[in-house]
This record gives structure tokens, C-alpha cells and sequence, in this order.
């Protein structure tokens, strides 16, 4: 009867998974979606403790598992509600290194319970024959979810600025050649069923996490939103393999969707960055390249204007349609607040106000979404890039706060350019465009801007949070 009720429970766990998911697809569905996703699995953690059985005996040491749950869930709501949009892909990826640890964990322990087992006869420890497809689905998630764990640690170190993009000649193939001997240490070890089987277990331990290093390290900051995507995905894949040991079927459909879901995202991060997911990972685009005051193909660029903040206020006053362009200095400056407090005032004064979200815009997927819900501003309001560039030839005045990359015209006209080819917001095809930087200094890519020595483009500098209120000031006065 029990086994019947848990089998009940990880079937409604599984659905509401998928649920979730599909709710987690629309912003105004996506916070009540992460709540039935969570109601899940709290259902599924339940049964899991209460009703699990294995050969009549259920699970003892509730006291152990309790404070387990209880610490975790008082640090990870700590953590949660304490930190701020700047900090919130470092904890995407600290919270994603966590998931590909306890894949790995899993698969350590379990490859001591269940792979080995007294041969008689022999001395050493081996496994039977009967557990290679225990043993193979163990090295799956241990190599899976090492390098999930290392990659989102060393992802996390970059993102806070505590580890730099290191490189070196040759590394591609010195990573290629590590993960060859991984996976033929992996071959051996499942087809030949060596004596010294925990030696080159833990070996293909340790190689994968040094794997999992080197695999991150010479990617630069701008291709971290794809590589927290891709790390993601395999930490999806890595409790998959969980599953199938334990043959848990909520385990398996959400291991199965996180990896399919955040595959997918990469794909379509890269399909809006214009390159392939190879190129990302070997092309170290945005890693350590320190441009010149010149453009990427040396050509002059000339000088760039600035405007006045009553200026910029009389400018979109008095404009009938403005488009904000929300980048990683807005999330720096926390602005996001003072910002849909402008949006209120310009729509006021009859102003139309929307926001232009590019899809790799800040440090990881759906960065800005996620800041500007923040602030409670509508769902309605937010123009994937597509649309957005459709609507800029009727825009009377783009304001660009913080954003630098992804409106960087050296993306369509510059072929020597590290961004040629990604797709951009179009902002140089509105009347005016006002771009909001502390300073001249390139973004993240490393490369000048070219539109902002563009005649259309004027400079608004200093703190993008002071800037916003100075201007609300200024447009509450006009």
C-alpha cells in the first residue's frame, strides 16, 4: 500500500514538473509555475522519507535528514531573499553547482553500495557482471555532474570576479585529450572489470572535475549567460542518470526536463548570438580582450556628444513613443525601481514606454526579465528583440541604460569585429538615442561601441540609479 501511495506521490511530482514548466515559459505565469514546481517536490521529498521501502525496511535516521533539510532550506531562503540582481547569476550558478555535487555524491556512494561485491576467489574487490549497467549509469552521472559541479564553481568565480579568463596555447587540445582518456578510462572500467576498479573510479573522479575547470576558465565573460544555460543542462542530465539507478520517476522527469529545457535555451542563445554552441566554447569571445579607443577593425571613431540631464528630460517629454534598453549597469546601480517610476511619468505626460530585452543581455538567461519583475513592471511591456527592432524606426527616443554589446552596430557593419554576426537591438534606427554609461570604457566584449560616436546618439553619464532620479526630477518639472 505504501509503495502504491509513493508511486502516487512521484506521479503527481512528475506532472506538476511538467506543469511548471510550461507555466515558467510565460512571464506572468512563471512565478505561480516555480510554486507548483516546488509543491512537487516537496510532495516527492515527503513520500520519499516516509513511504520509501527497500527489502521491508524504510528510512532511519530522521533526526539526520531532518537538520539536513532544515539547514539547507534556512540558507537557501537566506540567500535567496538577501541577494541582489548583480549578484543573482552568481547564485544561479552557485545554486546549479550544488545540484551536479549531490549528482556526484550520489554516484560516488552508490558505486560503493551497489557496484562492488566480494568475488570468491579473488582478494581485491570487483563488481559482477550484473551491475555493469549500474556501474555505467553511475560513471554517467559522475562525469556529468563532476564537470557540472567544477564548471559552475570556476562560472560562479568568474561572475564575482574572484577568477579571471585563463587561457593557453593549446588548451582546446589539452581539454579534448583529457576528456578522451575520461571516457576511455570510463570503457575500461565498464568492459575489462579490473581488480583496482576504485582507483580508476576515482581517477576518472578527479579528471573530470579537472576537466570541469579547464572547460569553463578560457570562456570570457560575455558567453557566460550560454554556459550557465549548458551547465544547467547537464546538471538536468547528471539526476536523470540518478533516476534511472534508483528507477525514481520524479527524479527522471525532472532531470529529464531540466536537461532538455536548458538545452534548448542554449540553442536558442546561441541561435540569437549568431554562433554555434562550438564557437562559444572554443571561441573565448569576450574573455580578457582589451580593445583600443579604436574600433575592432582599427578604424577611428571619432568624437561622441554629450547631453544635458534637462535636455534629456525635454527630449522624452515631449516624445510620443520611448523604448529603454535595460543592460548590466542597470542591475550594478540596482535601478531598476527609479526606472518604472520614469516609465509612470513619461506615460503620464502621454508617453508611450516600452522596454527592449535582448536575449543574452545581462549575465545570464532571462537577467533582465527577472530585474525588471522586480519592479513590478508589465509583462506587456517587455519586446523580445525581434519585435523591438521592428519598432525602432518609429521611435522617437531610445534610452539605453547600461547596455553595451548588444546595441553595438559593429555587429552588422564591422567584419572584424569578435560580435560580427550576432543579432542586436537596432537602436541607431530611432530619431534620437540616449545612451546611459558611467564612462567611455568598452562593455563586456572588450570592444569599443561604435554607436556612440554615431550623430544620432548623445552620452548621459554617471550612475545609471542617481541619472534616473536626477531625470524624474527634471521631467516632473517640465
Amino acid at each position: 500500500m505504501a509503495i502504491n501511495i509513493l508511486t502516487l506521490c512521484y506521479l503527481i511530482a512528475s506532472v506538476t514538473f511538467i506543469l511548471g514548466l510550461k507555466m515558467l515559459s510565460n512571464p506572468a505565469t512563471a512565478r505561480k509555475g516555480n510554486l507548483v514546481a516546488a509543491a512537487g517536490m516537496i510532495i516527492a521529498i515527503i513520500g520519499t522519507i516516509f513511504l520509501y521501502e527497500e527489502n521491508g525496511q524504510r528510512l532511519g535516521n530522521y533526526i539526520w535528514i531532518f537538520a539536513g533539510l532544515l539547514i539547507g532550506s534556512v540558507v537557501g531562503t537566506l540567500s535567496a531573499k538577501k541577494v541582489k540582481m548583480t549578484a543573482m547569476p552568481e547564485m544561479v550558478s552557485l545554486f546549479n553547482g550544488m545540484g551536479g555535487a549531490c549528482a556526484m555524491l550520489i554516484s560516488i556512494v552508490e558505486f560503493n553500495h551497489l557496484a562492488f561485491a566480494k568475488v570468491p576467489g579473488f582478494d581485491s574487490i570487483v563488481y559482477p557482471p550484473e551491475a555493469i549497467g549500474h556501474v555505467i549509469i553511475i560513471l554517467l552521472g559522475l562525469i556529468i555532474g563532476s564537470v557540472s559541479f567544477a564548471g559552475s564553481i570556476i562560472a560562479w568565480g568568474k561572475l564575482n570576479g574572484r577568477v579571471k579568463d585563463f587561457s593557453f596555447n593549446g588548451q582546446h587540445i589539452f581539454n579534448i585529450v583529457l576528456l578522451l582518456i575520461i571516457l576511455s578510462l570510463s570503457i575500461y572500467l565498464v568492459g575489462w572489470m579490473p581488480e583496482n576498479a576504485a582507483l580508476i573510479f576515482y581517477i576518472i573522479f578527479s579528471l573530470s572535475l579537472l576537466y570541469g575547470i579547464f572547460f569553463v576558465l578560457p570562456i570570457g565573460g560575455a558567453d557566460m549567460p550560454v554556459v550557465i544555460s549548458l551547465l544547467n543542462s547537464f546538471t538536468g542530465v547528471a539526476a536523470a542518470c540518478d533516476g534511472f539507478l534508483y528507477d525514481n520517476k520524479a527524479m527522471l522527469t525532472g532531470g529529464i526536463l531540466v536537461g532538455a529545457a536548458g538545452t534548448l535555451l542554449t540553442i536558442l542563445m546561441c541561435k540569437a548570438m549568431n554562433r554555434s554552441l562550438l564557437n562559444v566554447l572554443i571561441g573565448s569571445f569576450g574573455g580578457g580582450n582589451s580593445a583600443a579607443k579604436t574600433g575592432a577593425g582599427g578604424k577611428e571613431q571619432g568624437s561622441y556628444k554629450e547631453i544635458s540631464l534637462s535636455d534629456a528630460a525635454m527630449v522624452m517629454s515631449y516624445a510620443n513613443k520611448v523604448m529603454i534598453v535595460p543592460g548590466y549597469g542597470l542591475a550594478v546601480a540596482q535601478a531598476q525601481h527609479i526606472c518604472h517610476e520614469l516609465e509612470k511619468i513619461l506615460e503620464e505626460k502621454g508617453v508611450t514606454v516600452n522596454y527592449a530585452i535582448h536575449p543574452v543581455a545581462g549575465r545570464m538567461p532571462g537577467h533582465m526579465n527577472v530585474l525588471l519583475a522586480e519592479a513590478d513592471v508589465s509583462y506587456d511591456k517587455l519586446m523580445e528583440m525581434e519585435h523591438a527592432n521592428d519598432e525602432f524606426k518609429t521611435t522617437d527616443v531610445v534610452l539605453v541604460l547600461g547596455a553595451n554589446d548588444v546595441v553595438n552596430p559593429a555587429a552588422k557593419t564591422d567584419p572584424a569585429s569578435p560580435i560580427y554576426g550576432m543579432p542586436i537591438l537596432e537602436v541607431e534606427q530611432a530619431k534620437t538615442t540616449i545612451v546611459n554609461k558611467r564612462s567611455m570604457k568598452p562593455g563586456y566584449a572588450g570592444i569599443e561601441n561604435e554607436l556612440f560616436f554615431q550623430p544620432k546618439t548623445s552620452m548621459l553619464f554617471g550612475d545609471a540609479k542617481k541619472v534616473l532620479q536626477d531625470l524624474v526630477a527634471e521631467i516632473k518639472s517640465v
